[in-house]
């Protein structure tokens, strides 16, 4: 039996999508998973496709003419849409996928940065034992320097090739723990959006100025 959401949520808008471009990826069945989770918690879903926010290698050459990749508006305006965001993503050689790194680099050079004080929910799902754990943790590190607030509990799924039945995990223990993971960043979410007690504003170290070439958080 399924269980209901414990309260009423204000409304919070989740952007959700697998950092793969292959058919079949194991992400993108991990992603579908979360689907029905944060809509019966009361959450609404913009399920995307990276095949939507591929881009070409960053230019910055192309930047300066303002020419910026579909992909990289897609995402950007899917950004600006949502009060958080979810990436299920691959790890690929022990870090994250390289079109997942250029498109960040592209969407980062938009003010203002989309990035900043976005809530972000990071899993994985991979064949080996590891679920592809390492990735996400590289994928921490730009999304941190631009300022999103990357939730502590991060999700990976080992031999994910064997955890699926009929679009959801199969493994009672494992599937509670996706969903707890889910619904308390919902929560984190929703109390950040709707009910704040208080802002927190980025401080430059003592003596630093910021410079426009190098500012990332604004």
């Amino acid at each position: 039996m399924n269980q209901q959401p414990s309260h009423k949520r204000e409304p919070v808008r989740f952007l959700v999508f697998a950092a793969s471009l292959r058919t079949g990826s194991l992400n993108e069945e991990l992603i579908r998973s979360a689907i029905p989770v944060i809509e019966k918690n009361g959450g609404v879903v913009d399920h995307a496709f990276m095949s939507e926010f591929n881009c070409r290698s960053y230019n910055q050459d192309m930047e300066s003419e303002d020419v910026f990749p579909e992909g990289a508006n897609a995402l950007h305006q899917r950004l600006l849409n949502c009060d958080a965001f979810i990436i299920s993503s691959p790890e690929y050689n022990g870090s994250m996928p390289g079109l997942l790194k250029n498109t960040i680099d592209w969407v980062s050079r938009f003010r203002p940065q989309p990035f900043n004080q976005k809530h972000a929910l990071l899993m994985s799902a991979s064949p080996s034992m590891g679920g592809g754990n390492r990735g996400l943790w590289s994928l921490r590190i730009p999304l941190e320097h631009l300022g999103t607030r990357v939730y502590p509990n991060m999700f990976s799924l080992a031999m994910a090739h064997k955890a699926f039945n009929n679009g959801a995990i199969s493994d009672g223990t494992l599937a509670k723990r996706f969903e707890d993971n889910i619904v308390d960043f919902m929560d984190l979410v929703e109390a950040s959006k709707h009910y704040p007690c208080m802002k927190k504003a980025w401080v430059e170290f003592l003596g630093e100025k910021t410079d426009p070439v190098t500012e990332r958080v604004e």
